[in-house]
C-alpha cells in the first residue's frame, strides 16, 4: 500500500494554514486588504519606513511580491513610499494615516481567528503547538541534507521514471 498523504502531518499542516487564509481572507475583505498585504501592514508598524528588500527579507518573499504588494497598498493609501534620505535611489515605505488605523483593525481580526481556530485546546497544548509550529517553520527553513542521517526505512522507494526530491 502507498503513502497515505491525508494521514500524513505536513497534509494537515497544509490543510490547516488554507483554513486559515480562507477565513482570514474573509476578515481582510471587510478591511480592503488580501491575505498576505496584512503580514506587511504589522512589519511596518513593528519599523516603519523599511526599505522594499528589508520588507522581503522580513516576510520571506521575493522582491517583486514585495514591489506588487507595495502598489497595490499605496494605491490604497495604506502606505507611501518615499525616496531614502541617504540614497534617493532606495525607496523606503512608510504607513499612512490608513495604514495606522488599519493596524487596530488587523489584530482584532487576527485574535478573531486564533480563538475561532484554537477552540477547545487549552492552554498547555496550546504552548506545545506553537513550540512544535516553530520547529516545523525551523526545519523547513533550513536547507535540507539529504544525507542527514533519515533511516532508509522511512523513505518509500521511487519509481523509476520521477526525479529524487531533495
Amino acid at each position: 500500500m502507498g503513502f497515505d498523504h491525508r494521514r500524513s502531518v505536513t497534509f494537515r499542516l497544509a490543510q490547516a494554514a488554507h483554513a486559515y487564509r480562507v477565513r482570514a481572507g474573509t476578515h481582510l475583505a471587510r478591511i480592503a486588504l488580501h491575505p498576505g498585504q496584512e503580514g506587511l501592514l504589522k512589519a511596518l508598524a513593528d519599523n516603519d519606513g523599511m526599505s522594499m528588500s528589508d520588507l522581503a527579507a522580513t516576510l520571506g518573499v521575493q522582491p517583486p511580491t514585495v514591489t506588487k504588494m507595495i502598489s497595490r497598498l499605496a494605491a490604497q493609501d495604506y502606505v507611501e513610499r518615499r525616496a531614502s534620505a541617504g540614497d534617493g535611489r532606495q525607496a523606503q515605505v512608510f504607513l499612512t494615516e490608513r495604514g495606522q488605523r488599519a493596524i487596530a483593525l488587523i489584530d482584532k481580526l487576527w485574535k478573531r481567528i486564533e480563538k475561532d481556530a484554537l477552540a477547545g485546546i487549552d492552554d498547555k497544548d496550546r504552548k506545545r503547538l506553537r513550540k512544535l509550529l516553530r520547529q516545523v517553520e525551523r526545519n523547513l527553513g533550513a536547507a535540507a541534507d539529504p544525507s542527514d542521517g533519515t533511516d532508509a526505512e522511512d523513505e518509500a522507494p521511487e519509481p523509476d521514471n520521477l526525479v529524487e526530491i531533495r
